[in-house]
């Protein structure tokens, strides 16, 4: 049972992110909240990393891997806080979960070196929720004041799922997240530098900015792995796909956005279009590089790294 409390807890984290993410941009720019939220997130990494590995050393990977990974992290995050800042929380949380199911897509042509027709119902079947999730509304259409962040939101979906299906294909020892933290918190107080001065920002945006950076970047990272390192991985899988309805429920209720039914029927539409896409491909879904590369967003492989750390104490 305890595996699944871990997995839980990692999926209440990642579903507190837009919210989050929506109070913080209340009074801080996206340069801002860059800065702050990677700040808290690098130091809780580094620290929770020296309490794991009882030790000070800090694992750096290859150039190639961490050129990547900092551009996947901080491109990633960057966007998605531009999109945020651009259009409805709801509706751009949904929208950036489209990685999902182009996770499929991506991989199944690298697989299979093709594009089967199945996958090409799945791309389709995804882009037709996000359709009914731009829509919005009694009719087909959309609020062209949102366009920016609409497209900013699908553009999350399209830089997680390249970044996470070829993460694995470089070659890391240990778990490289950490570092990619570090890097991305350098990059954004360079930036942060070079957009300055900035005003002192207000005690409640800055609270939601350091929560970000601790809790959806840094505490769920460890949830998640523990879950992975004991449960079962099938189990684990599904119950990520809990994370787009409870950050909506959150939106919903924290910051009192109403949500249609016609985006809770695209967001539907685009988790079955993951699912299906799966069981299309028979990607195997208790393989645990499948499962930590494609379901979150703030988590990178890992485990196993860990489990050994886990077996040694």
């Amino acid at each position: 049972m305890k595996p699944y409390l871990y997995a839980f807890g990692a999926i209440l984290c990642w579903a507190s992110l837009p919210a989050a993410v929506g109070s913080g941009l209340g009074g801080l720019s996206t340069e801002e909240l860059m800065f702050y939220s990677f700040a808290a997130a690098a130091v809780y990494l580094y620290l929770q990393n020296v309490i794991l590995t009882r030790s000070f050393r800090l694992y750096i990977p290859g150039v190639k891997p961490s050129l990547w990974g900092a551009a996947g992290i901080f491109g990633y995050h960057y966007v998605y806080y531009m999109a945020m800042d651009n259009a409805p929380l709801a509706e751009a949380a949904i929208l950036a979960t489209t990685w999902s199911f182009w996770i499929v897509v991506f991989s199944s042509v690298l697989a299979y070196r093709k594009l089967k027709g199945s996958i090409v119902l799945t791309a389709l079947m995804g882009m037709a929720g996000s359709g009914l999730v731009i829509s919005a509304g009694e009719s087909l259409s959309f609020d062209a004041a949102y366009l920016k962040g609409y497209l900013l939101a699908l553009a999350c979906g399209l830089i997680w799922s390249s970044f996470s299906v070829a993460l694995p294909r470089m070659d890391s020892r240990e778990c490289p997240m950490t570092a990619f933290t570090i890097y991305t918190a350098v990059i954004s107080a360079v930036l942060f530098g070079a957009t300055g001065p900035h005003p002192v920002p207000p005690s409640s945006s800055l609270l939601s900015a350091v929560y970000v950076g601790l809790v959806p970047l840094g505490l769920s990272f460890f949830l998640w792995n523990r879950a992975l390192c004991t449960g079962n991985l099938s189990i684990i899988g599904f119950l990520s796909y809990l994370t787009p309805p409870l950050a909506v429920l959150l939106v919903a209720i924290i910051h009192g956005q109403k949500v249609s039914g016609q985006v809770i029927l695209g967001m539907g539409v685009i988790i079955m279009a993951a699912i299906l896409g799966k069981v299309a491909v028979n990607e195997p879904v208790d393989e645990p590089e499948a499962i930590r590369s494609t379901l979150s967003p703030a988590v990178l492989p890992g485990a196993k790294f860990l489990k050994s750390l886990i077996n040694r104490s």
